[in-house]
């Protein structure tokens, strides 16, 4: 049986609503082009495509006991992730995705579980053995990254669109040895890419959306042109770039084969109505 991968972050139930275009801030009406319910998180993506590559996933994360939460961890289930979840009060993670066609995106926070104190012990019994631990960013994760530094094993995080001056992501950008982001929330991600690779990153990669991906590491910078797609919903794409890189990565791929797995698994995500082909066997 292949080691596993523990990855630690959120997971949740999104309502995605399609629009002609995003609302303009003024009281008007508008008609949805189509809804639907999903499981959304980035964690979960990660969980989904990861499994779908083959590899052996567990998840940690926060859940509560409604009737969407027990939906979104069964859905989980069913794609063959070992979920250990975090029992909160009340409602699970839950958003509406305002969308447009062309991927625009205004993500409403519905629900967001209490905080509840991560079991550290629990957690050093999941990463032993893992191949990798994927720290997405949450308050739980936080709390756990001592005992994962701890652990010397390597730390991949996703810092989405990370400004450069977050204090609640500086943790993670200390503790990572693969750091992933996209480019919307800095101008010019080089100088930061460079600061992490000089600081004992192993690779920094920042996704370009449609001009699709760049990555520095020791050996100088690497880009990927973005794979044709027909595009059906574009959430989830990053989580599943993510998962290709590393799933390339650990079957020991160099950083120029990790981005071009990277791109093409991205587009397993981008043609699928749900965050992975696997969802729609269950939700339809």
């Amino acid at each position: 049986m292949p080691n596993r991968i523990l990855i630690s972050g959120p997971v949740s139930w999104n309502s995605i609503v399609y629009l002609d275009h995003l609302p303009e801030p003024r009281p008007h009406m508008q008609f949805a082009l189509e809804d639907f319910e999903t499981v959304g998180g980035t964690s979960a993506g990660k969980a989904l495509h990861l499994a779908g590559l083959g590899r052996r996933v567990s998840c940690l994360t926060a859940a509560g006991e409604d009737a969407a939460s027990i939906r979104l961890l069964a859905v989980l289930e069913s794609a063959g992730i070992e979920l250990r979840c975090v029992t909160v009060p009340g409602a699970s993670e839950r958003h509406l995705n305002l969308m447009t066609r062309a991927g625009e995106r205004v993500s409403l926070y519905l629900s967001t579980p209490a905080f509840v104190e991560p079991d550290v012990a629990q957690f050093r019994a999941l990463a032993e053995g893992a191949e990798a631990l994927v720290m997405d960013p949450s308050e739980t994760s936080r709390a756990l990254l001592p005992e994962a530094v701890a652990s010397g094993i390597p730390i991949w995080t996703d810092l989405h669109d990370y400004d450069g001056r977050s204090d609640f992501h500086e943790p993670f950008v200390q503790a990572a040895s693969h750091l992933f982001m996209n480019a919307d929330g800095m101008p010019d991600p080089l100088p930061f890419m460079r600061d992490r690779v000089n600081a004992g990153a192993t690779v920094v990669v920042c996704t370009l959306g449609a001009e699709g991906a760049m990555a520095l590491d020791a050996e100088g910078l690497h880009r990927v042109d973005a794979s044709p797609a027909e595009i059906r919903d574009t959430n989830g794409a990053g989580d599943a770039f993510f998962a290709g890189f590393l799933h390339a990565t650990l079957s020991g791929s160099d950083t120029d084969g990790a981005l071009a797995s990277a791109a093409s698994q991205a587009v397993v995500a981008l043609e699928s109505k749900h965050l992975h082909p696997c969802v729609e066997n269950t939700l339809g």
